[in-house]
């Protein structure tokens, strides 16, 4: 009689980083591993967001791993299904499929301290019992709709942005926009061309800068192909240009005052109307919230068709949204472009650590880590985009990658030194999240906007307070000094043994 084989690693997600961490543990040497996906597919975010105009506003040559180059991507900035194929693309290529269990949601995970593994419930399923963990679900991972009073009592058609309903025709209606963020400048200009009208929701106008979208031709896509060295530099120069970017949107520094003047010029030269440019500007500093890199937003917004409405709103309706100035604005369909669960306090999953802790108890005022990878009181489990680990300036798979590589040197570690718990110390991680709070009260998203970098009560959880090369090189060494070792002890070993045997 044989019982479920005790994995080395559960990776919880399928999306970026799933699929990164899975390529660098084969790289490692390292195969008995699964990667736990609730999905019917692979791609995260990019299977998810399939709305009309989807696209990433980070060159794809910057928006992909070092160690899985595309020299084929078909311009500077791709789409959402381009990008959905190179995570589908990395998958085949490495050989993953076997070790992805689709329809896998993870309810929880729990750490059993007598021996060193971690118990993960799948529902519906048996759980999964697992030496280490890695958290591979993005923090755009959850949406829902907002909490909109009345929201319940609207009879129309609602759309989130990330759940894309694509049977339903917009032709002839009147659609509604909440939201005037990264996803909503993007399918905006698209909607315009379909739909009757469409009114847009503006809660806070942002800082747009023009994005320069050029097709790759077949000669330089064949000069990556042939002379991979090419494409290298060309992500390097990529790379340099967006750290620069750092010193005008993470700090207020004079180079803050170039940025915003890009985009007054950009507001000036594609907005006419002196009163839709005031409604437009914003009152904060450029970095304060995130940039929004498109050419196509402010021509879209006026359109025949399309009209910007400021007032706050008050609440949903059955037939459209009021606004506090008592005006109710009728649609067909409402548009959530906004609605996203981020784990700032709280985590994704309920996740329950040494001596009973449960994470998002400690966290409920704040996340945190060490070096945003590892929590002290939860050994063998490590995140990938965690706490402290957004970037303003510079492309997230850049820091993504970094972390990578560490937790794979902290999981072969504890495989090749048979440990039963890689323990961050409290010290250590104390220490770091201090320094890491103090350099943010510098930083632009501390300087008084609301974001949703930040908790209700002003809480930075989110961001990285330096340079993406800063973020990467702490990251180089897995320095074990940093950690509490437990080795395994005989029983540990046998009883691992025998849930394998």
């Amino acid at each position: 009689m044989t019982t479920t084989q005790t994995l080395d690693v559960a990776v919880i997600g399928g999306g970026f980083a799933g699929i990164g961490a899975a390529i660098r543990l084969k790289q490692r040497g390292i195969e008995n591993f699964a990667i736990l996906e609730r999905g019917a597919a692979l791609g995260g975010t990019w299977r998810d967001n399939t709305y009309p105009g989807a696209a990433c506003d980070i060159p794809s040559r910057l928006y992909s791993y070092s160690f899985a180059p595309n020299p084929n991507w078909s311009q500077t900035y791709s789409g959402s299904a381009e990008i959905l194929g190179y995570i589908e693309g990395m998958a085949a290529q490495y050989r993953l499929r076997p070790h992805v269990r689709f329809g896998c949601t993870v309810t929880g995970i729990v750490f059993d301290e007598d021996a060193g593994m971690w118990d993960v419930a799948v529902e519906g399923a048996a759980p999964v019992r697992a030496r280490t963990v890695v958290l591979a679900s993005g923090p755009l991972a959850n949406a829902s709709f907002p909490a909109i009073r009345g929201i319940e009592t609207y009879e129309g058609h609602k759309i989130h942005s990330a759940r894309w309903d694509h049977d339903y025709d917009f032709t002839g209606k009147r659609v509604a926009v909440i939201g005037t963020g990264a996803s909503a400048v993007q399918i905006i200009p698209e909607l315009v061309h379909k739909a009757a009208s469409v009114k847009v929701f503006q809660r806070t106008p942002g800082w747009v800068l023009p994005r320069v979208n050029r097709r790759t031709g077949p000669i330089t896509k064949g000069l990556y192909r042939h002379v991979p060295v090419a494409e290298s530099l060309a992500r390097r120069a990529w790379f340099y240009g967006h750290e620069s970017v750092a010193l005008g949107v993470v700090w207020n520094t004079p180079l803050t005052r170039v940025v915003e003047l890009v985009g007054r010029a950009q507001l000036r030269r594609q907005v006419r109307d002196p009163w839709l440019r005031r409604q437009l500007t914003p009152d904060f500093r450029a970095g304060c919230k995130r940039l929004l890199m498109t050419d196509d937003y402010y021509p879209a917004l006026q359109r025949d068709n399309c009209k910007l409405i400021t007032w706050p709103i008050a609440r949903l309706a059955p037939h459209g949204i009021r606004t506090v100035e008592g005006v109710e604005h009728q649609a067909d369909c409402i548009v959530f472009a906004t609605g996203f669960d981020v784990s700032k306090t709280g985590t994704p999953i309920p996740i329950t650590g040494r001596d009973g802790r449960v994470l998002a108890e400690e966290w409920s005022r704040g996340a945190y880590a060490y070096k945003s990878v590892a929590v002290s009181g939860y050994p063998n489990l490590f995140f990938t985009f965690g706490p402290n680990s957004g970037p303003g300036h510079n492309s997230a798979l850049v820091y993504m990658e970094a972390q990578i590589d560490y937790l794979v040197a902290a999981i072969g570690a504890i495989l090749d030194r048979d440990l039963r718990m890689l323990d961050v110390r409290r010290d250590r991680q104390d220490r770091y999240n201090a320094a890491i709070q103090r350099r943010l009260t510098a930083t632009t998203w501390n300087s008084g906007c609301h974001s949703w970098y930040l908790t209700d009560d002003g809480f930075n959880a989110t961001m990285y307070p330096g340079f993406a090369t800063q973020y990467v090189h702490q990251l180089r060494e897995l320095r074990l000094e940093d950690y509490h070792v437990v080795a395994a002890d005989a029983g540990t070993r046998a009883a691992r043994i025998a849930a394998v045997s």
